[in-house]
């Protein structure tokens, strides 16, 4: 059997599971504001030789799904942002970077979506987790679901981008109508949407608690 087939006949798809190859030489490239480059030299198969994979470092980030309204009738809080790589102005969900050490993941959550939104959650959970381009970074995200929302007495100062947000509720069904009609691009809402719409019809039962595990 080829290696190939090898592994093929001892795959089982149930879960993702982390993984650890030899790093023959590794070197730091560069470092940005936010994320990094490093490169590394990575030996996959026993006596061939390594391959170079260079990829970005990132401190991960958090998003919010927002949800409010009657049942069968949820609507889901967007925020548009100009995204400068891309030359966009896209429709999000609240987001920001874990950049605080130690700060605890719902904690970010809850960060985020009082200072971009002015709003705070009674309610909340994990909607799904992902790494958002694991051919080419370590950059882990992790979308909650808040529910029970109460606005806050406080505005929050924005900058930059975040001066230009507007916000607009939107019924979940029609966001997800807005996905698969190709109007919506940013992941962590696509994702964030999907997930909502799934975990609506599975009646809510799947969502786990906030400290679950996490690979990142």
């Amino acid at each position: 059997m080829t290696l190939r087939e090898v592994a093929a006949s001892q795959a089982k798809a149930e879960g993702d599971t982390p993984a650890q190859f030899e790093v023959i030489e590794h070197r730091h490239l560069w470092d940005g504001r936010v994320i990094g480059l490093e490169e590394d030299e990575v030996r996959l198969i026993e006596d061939a030789e390594p391959v170079l994979r260079q990829y970005t470092t990132h401190p991960g980030a958090v998003a919010v799904v927002a949800l409010r309204g009657e049942a069968g009738n949820e609507e889901i809080l967007l925020e548009r942002q100009y995204r400068h790589p891309v030359r966009a102005n896209l429709w999000e969900i609240p987001a920001g970077l874990l950049d605080i050490e130690g700060e605890d993941y719902v904690c970010a959550a809850q960060r985020e979506l009082a200072e971009e939104v002015d709003l705070q959650a009674n309610q909340w959970d994990v909607l799904v987790d992902y790494f958002t381009s694991p051919g080419g970074s370590v950059e882990s995200l992790r979308i909650f679901l808040a529910r029970d929302l109460v606005e806050l007495d406080q505005e929050f100062e924005r900058l930059d981008e975040e001066a230009l947000m507007v916000s607009s509720w939107v019924k979940l069904d029609d966001a997800v109508d807005m996905i698969f009609a190709g109007k919506l691009h940013n992941p962590s809402a696509v994702t964030g949407i999907l997930a909502t719409w799934n975990a609506r019809a599975r009646g809510w039962k799947d969502l786990r608690p906030v400290d679950s595990p996490w690979m990142r």
